[in-house]
Parts: structure tokens; sequence; C-alpha cells
């Protein structure tokens, strides 16, 4: 048993948070007046969403406008480089504030699935539906499909907490979601249609279940050394490295099989949701 402190209150709860560090996850921040080659190169590589200033840095974090995704830049990749080590399972707190719901958010998430998917739509439904169950079944979470929206799922849509939609990002990105600090405009999962195509080891649950730890506030944990920026200015949840994490970052490799729940991601999650 541990000693959890932060800002200002201590828990004893078996699962450690280190010191926050001052990131921006997905806003704020204001881009700087200098410029800046290794960011321009940064940016040139984020798919830039069209009609949009949605830029997606891979695999699947979405930063609205160069203001959020300098920071990004700044704070992860250019200050800390390649990660040296494998970190821990971690939620964002830039500025020591933790980036997730409040106890009421979190019980009533609510979003629609667009019927653009087509034939496809009842699979999105039925992996999206298999997704919020298994984090319902560890954390005091509730992910509530409103289907009477579906007809009219767009970004606008106010009766919804997020939209899911389909998007052709030329294989991109096979989903991104959002963090819980983003505005509703940018509150989206979108899924490309390379999702739907061989994926293996991954089903389109096991991606739906990591884009839902992205919309609960959990960012990406690298598993393999000198290959993933690390998690650092994130609050670290579990003080041991977690290979089978379902936050891993897939994009730069990790362990075989389907992104599920680690034992660990369940306590931390239920320490971050309490059930």
């Amino acid at each position: 048993m541990r000693n959890v402190c932060f800002v200002g209150l201590c828990f004893g709860v078996s699962v450690v948070l280190s010191a926050c560090g001052s990131v921006e996850l997905e806003s704020g921040g204001a881009p700087s007046s200098t410029p800046d080659a290794s960011f321009e190169e940064f940016k040139a590589r984020a798919y830039k969403e069209p009609d949009s200033n949605v830029h997606v840095v891979p695999p699947d974090l979405a930063f609205e406008g160069d203001a959020a995704l300098r920071a990004y830049h700044d704070r992860y990749v250019r200050q800390d480089g390649l990660g040296t080590r494998e970190d821990a399972l971690a939620v964002g707190c830039p500025n020591g504030v933790l980036v997730m719901w409040n106890s009421t958010e979190v019980r009533d998430l609510r979003y629609c699935v667009s019927t653009a998917f087509g034939s496809r739509h009842a699979a999105v439904v039925a992996a999206m539906n298999g997704a919020a169950a298994d984090w319902e079944a560890i954390a005091g979470v509730n992910v509530i499909h409103e289907s009477s929206f579906d007809g009219a799922c767009s970004a606008s849509q106010t009766g919804v907490v997020f939209d899911i939609r389909p998007v052709n990002s030329s294989g991109s990105y096979l989903a991104r979601a959002f963090l819980p600090n983003a505005s509703r405009a940018s509150r989206n999962l979108l899924i490309d249609n390379t999702a739907f195509g061989t994926i293996a080891p991954l089903t389109l649950r096991g991606l739906l279940r990591h884009e839902l730890g992205h919309v609960l506030g959990f960012v990406h944990e690298p598993v393999l050394i000198g290959l993933c920026p690390k998690t650092t200015g994130a609050c670290l949840l579990t003080d041991t490295a977690d290979t089978n994490s379902v936050m891993a970052n897939y994009a730069c490799g990790r362990r075989a099989g389907d992104l599920v729940l680690s034992a660990q991601d369940q306590t931390a999650a239920a320490f971050l949701y309490p059930l």
C-alpha cells in the first residue's frame, strides 16, 4: 500500500502518482514567435484533417490548432526526445491539474454513431458497446449510445458528449480520439475505413477500447525503449512499466495480441474513476 499525494491531498491506495510537469495535451499554449525547424518538420509529419485545423500525431492523438500541436511538441518531443525507459499508465496533468471528467460527467458520457458508416454501422455499434462495457466493468464510468442522434451525428450535435463518424484519412490513422479537455467541436472519435480491413492482431473492439482510454484522459504508454516519446509531464498511475497496457502506443511497437485492459490498467482506472 502506497500513499498518493497530489494537489495537497493524500490517499492510501495501491497506485502511485508521479510529480507532474507542465504540459498541455489538447489545447492551450501560445505558439513561439521564433522559427523552429524541428517543429515545422514535426508538423509536416502530422496528418492535417481536411477542412479543419486538427492535426493528428501518429497513431491517434488529435490536437486542435498550431498552438496545441506546438505545446505537445515542445514538451514531449523537443524537450525530452525519445523515450529511454518504459513508462507506467499515465493521465495528463498540465499545470498540476488532472485532465479527466468529474464524477458526474464520467457517468453520463453520451455518444452517437453516424449512419454514414452505412453497412458497417451495426459493426461499429457492437464494437463500441463492447469496448464501453469493458471500461464500465472496472471503473466508475458510463458510456451511453444515444441512437436517436445517429442520423444527425456530427461535431455540432449538442445532444451528445461526443460523436463517432467515418473518415477517409488515406490510411494516416486507423482511428483517432480526443482528451477530456477538448472543446465539443473537437470531441470526435473518427474511424478510418482501413480499420475495417485486416488489422490483426488488433480488432475493432480493441481499437475502440484504446480510443475510449484517450476519451477518459489516459495518454500513451510506450512499450519499446527508444522508439516512443516518453510520457513526461503526465501523472503516472502505476509505479511499474506495463507492457500489456491497453494504452500501449501500437504505432511504434507493442506486445502481440489485441489491445486489452491489463491488471494494472484496471487498478489505475478504478483509482481515477472509483466504482
